[in-house]
């Protein structure tokens, strides 16, 4: 976890503000107890948000995975069954990217004057709908209370995580708070100066 806030601390003087249409409430950000953990969940753009939740995002998800491998092999076999299935995609626009873009939407809004050819969500829905495969065997009973039981199991070691990453971001607040003012805080104060500039000078010519 620790070896992931100095990655995103290594990332953060790179991270410039861009336009960009409102799409909703991140779900993966609002309300994150890995975000008020950490002290980000206030005053920090969006961009900047997620790019450190998807980091401590990964941390559990890796741990988990461990754990699965480990300790429950039915719910272990579904998921590289998954994989699998997942890796014959011809198309797979998701995947590869950075933190900071995991998770994103992978089109920007569509307008409605100027509806798109196509997107890339949709490219990648047509790629998976021609690999249409037979289903799989139905489990019996008793398999589907073992894979239930799995998947609470893991579940619940997930929570876990989530709880310790938390306790363990506290002694990092005050460097990440230290390189929020550094280096987002100005751009962020650059960025509403000019836009202040801009509803003072009408047509965007100076006066």
């Amino acid at each position: 976890m620790s070896r992931e806030v100095d990655r995103w601390l290594q990332w953060l003087p790179r991270w410039q503000p861009r336009p960009h249409r409102t799409r909703g409430i991140c779900r993966r950000c609002f309300g994150s107890p890995v975000l008020a953990a950490a002290g980000l969940d206030v005053d920090v753009p969006h961009p900047v948000q997620h790019a450190f939740s998807m980091r401590m995002r990964q941390v559990v998800d890796d741990a988990v995975d461990l754990y699965t491998a480990q300790n429950a092999p039915m719910l272990h076999r579904e998921l590289e069954l998954a994989e699998e299935r997942s890796a014959r995609r011809p198309y797979r626009p998701g995947e590869g990217l950075d933190p900071e873009f995991l998770g994103l939407e992978l089109d920007p809004e569509e307008s409605p004057d100027q509806p798109f050819l196509f997107t890339l969500s949709g490219l990648e829905a047509d790629a998976a709908a021609e690999l249409a495969e037979p289903p799989p065997r139905p489990f019996t009973p008793a398999e589907k209370e073992a894979l239930r039981e799995e998947i609470r199991l893991a579940d619940d070691y997930a929570t876990q995580l989530g709880r310790l990453v938390c306790a363990d971001l506290v002694p990092h607040r005050l460097r990440i708070r230290e390189a929020i003012a550094r280096f987002v805080e100005p751009q962020v104060a650059q960025l509403l100066a000019d836009l202040e500039r801009e509803l003072d000078t009408p047509g965007g010519s100076a006066a």
